[in-house]
């Protein structure tokens, strides 16, 4: 890689340091662990594959990679196939492709974003087993859980979000989010610092989504304190329920 100033250097520790922070803080790889990245040919991913390939060379704990790009053969998405590869072989990290689709009128009452997500994560799990991995990386970051967790207080009625290490219930996986206490914009300037090549992005139902909303509710927030997603980020770890509502059983005479 080339050079570096001193002032993106400082922000490429800024963003190592959390990232090992969150690790660190919720017990996110363990030794001995087969991890799969999901790469989507993203700013997102792509950082995740450098950051966990360069953590790989670690001695403690001593965890394996592999990552893997799924392609929707109906939703119109190009990616450089060999950048991806060649991405991930600079750090030591096999690369796996695999092609799935699914048919759009099969369920009416779901979104095309959903089931689109919905079989893009079964594949994952499908080749996570195959390959014996016990994990799964994925390359959301503050802003994503931020946006989450207002998606949800909005539309579900819920308070949850992406969680940076989430157990399957259904599934003997783990799922680990190494990039959740690195916000979108710290991304972006380690895309611009290393130059990640932009993969075409052309979904018709993009638009669509819910999320481009929430995004647009963050930056309101943050009008009003510039740190509105650290502050959301506290409110899941500080949750008072004494202070929330709780239904009571009622007794039947």
């Amino acid at each position: 890689m080339e050079e570096i100033s001193k002032q993106d250097n400082k922000v490429l520790q800024k963003i190592q340091s959390k990232f090992v922070k969150a690790i660190n803080d919720y017990l996110l790889i363990d030794n001995d662990d087969h991890i799969l990245i999901g790469l989507s040919g993203g700013k997102d991913s792509l950082a995740l594959v450098e950051l966990l390939g360069e953590r790989m060379k670690i001695i403690v704990p001593r965890f394996k990679l592999t990552a893997v790009h799924i392609s929707v053969e109906n939703i119109t998405y190009q990616s450089d196939l060999n950048y991806l590869k060649s991405h991930c072989e600079h750090f030591g990290i096999p690369f796996v492709h695999y092609t799935t689709s699914f048919d759009g009128d099969s369920d009416t009452t779901k979104s095309t974003c959903f089931l689109c997500s919905w079989h893009r994560r079964k594949a994952l799990f499908k080749i996570a087993e195959e390959l014996d991995c016990k994990k799964i990386a994925l390359g959301h970051h503050l802003d994503d859980i931020a946006e989450t967790l207002l998606m949800n207080l909005v539309f579900q009625g819920s308070f949850g979000s992406m969680p940076p290490k989430l157990k399957m219930n259904k599934f003997n996986m783990t799922i680990i989010r190494p990039l959740a206490l690195i916000s979108e914009k710290e991304m972006k300037e380690m895309e611009r610092i290393r130059d990640y090549k932009k993969q075409i992005k052309n979904c018709p139902y993009e638009k669509d989504s819910s999320r481009g909303n929430a995004k647009n509710l963050v930056a309101e927030l943050e009008k009003l304190n510039p740190n509105v997603r650290q502050s959301l980020w506290a409110a899941m770890e500080n949750v008072k329920t004494e202070y929330l509502p709780t239904r009571k059983v009622h007794r039947t005479q």
